[in-house]
């Protein structure tokens, strides 16, 4: 399309501007992609509002002074890439899904405290025998010599205890059993 070419309402003007963007669309979308470092979704869509633009102003490309509407296409797209460029610098920086998806999810308080009260409960429907090496090994910290010492039982006795508690449990708390291992 020359300047001379001038773009009327209707389907006329549609097939000029399509004839536009055949004729110059591959240099604009090429400088727009360097000027967008190599984002071709965003090149694209300032391929677009550049054409938008040719068409909302077809006395520009009308002009008499040039010969093609190249250098008035190429002038528009690089300013509206300079313009977007400026826009994101203003913004604060988009958080991505991944980004999102690999955050660690923080429980609040109020499931805390309904799953301490679920599993008191649970733990008070265990023998007191596995209740006792529970509450020492995994609740008070002891090791399996020290909670042997203290309950005055064989090392072997409170690894089987702490293993049955913790199957107990599981049947109790379904869907806490990721959690009980």
């Amino acid at each position: 399309m020359t300047a001379g070419t001038t773009l009327t309402n209707g389907t006329t003007a549609e097939h000029e501007l399509a004839a536009l963007q055949r004729e110059h669309g591959r240099p604009l979308f090429a400088l727009l992609l360097r000027l967008c470092d190599g984002d071709r979704q965003r090149a694209e869509d300032l391929v677009q509002e550049t054409l938008v633009r040719a068409w909302q102003h077809p006395e520009a490309l009308r002009a008499d002074d040039f010969d093609s509407v190249r250098p008035w296409l190429l002038t528009v797209g690089r300013r509206l890439a300079i313009d977007a460029r400026r826009a994101r610098q203003a913004r604060p920086p988009e958080v991505g899904d991944a980004i999102l998806e690999n955050a660690r999810v923080m429980a609040d308080h109020a499931e805390r405290a309904a799953e301490m009260l679920d599993v008191r409960e649970a733990v008070k429907t265990l023998t007191p025998e596995h209740r006792e090496v529970l509450v020492l090994v995994y609740f008070q910290g002891a090791s399996v010599a020290e909670a042997a010492e203290a309950l005055g039982i064989p090392p072997g006795t409170v690894k089987s205890r702490a293993y049955y508690a913790l199957r107990a449990l599981r049947r109790v708390l379904p869907g806490y059993a990721a959690d009980l291992r």
